[in-house]
């Protein structure tokens, strides 16, 4: 495991009930620049995958009302999580210390999604997500939920994301 709960805290702005990663199990850098000393800038990263997981349990505040006797993960919840995932690729574009990096995200647009089996509670989803593009502070990335390496959802998305 690359971070732990808190150590997502430490880096991602998202709070409970809207924190949708439990732990960053990995983080692979382009072939390119896998040699290449810290920091690097974004557009280097083009080709670099997030590994994260999060388990669905009962308690997930959104399932009480999605559906009540019947819970399952809103698919708008599943690209949030693949969004969030996707942030933890800009660990290696950091110039100081983890603790002080502030993460200035937002999600801009969703391309495409699909949702292909229904998530619900006790399901522990592994999360990857490929960076596309890179355009200033605009970046592009493809991602997919697998559950027991069963392909769950996927989406492609737009969103910005600024280190400060």
């Amino acid at each position: 495991m690359l971070m732990n709960k808190k150590q997502v805290m430490q880096f991602l702005p998202h709070r409970d009930p809207f924190l949708f990663i439990d732990e960053v199990v990995g983080v692979e850098l382009p072939e390119a620049v896998r040699e290449k000393a810290k920091p690097l800038i974004p557009s280097e990263l083009v080709g670099g995958k997030t590994h994260c997981r999060y388990t669905v349990n009962e308690q997930t505040k959104v399932l009480e009302g999605h559906f009540p006797g019947h819970p399952i993960l809103p698919g708008v919840v599943q690209v949030e999580m693949m969004a969030q995932a996707s942030a933890f690729l800009m660990i290696h574009a950091i110039k100081g210390p983890l603790e002080e990096a502030k993460l200035d995200v937002a999600l801009l647009a969703v391309e495409k999604a699909k949702f292909r089996k229904p998530v619900v509670p006790g399901m522990v989803l592994d999360i990857t997500t490929t960076l596309t593009k890179v355009r200033g502070i605009m970046t592009n990335y493809s991602a997919e939920i697998h559950c027991k390496g069963e392909l769950i959802s996927e989406s492609s998305f737009m969103a910005s994301l600024k280190l400060e």
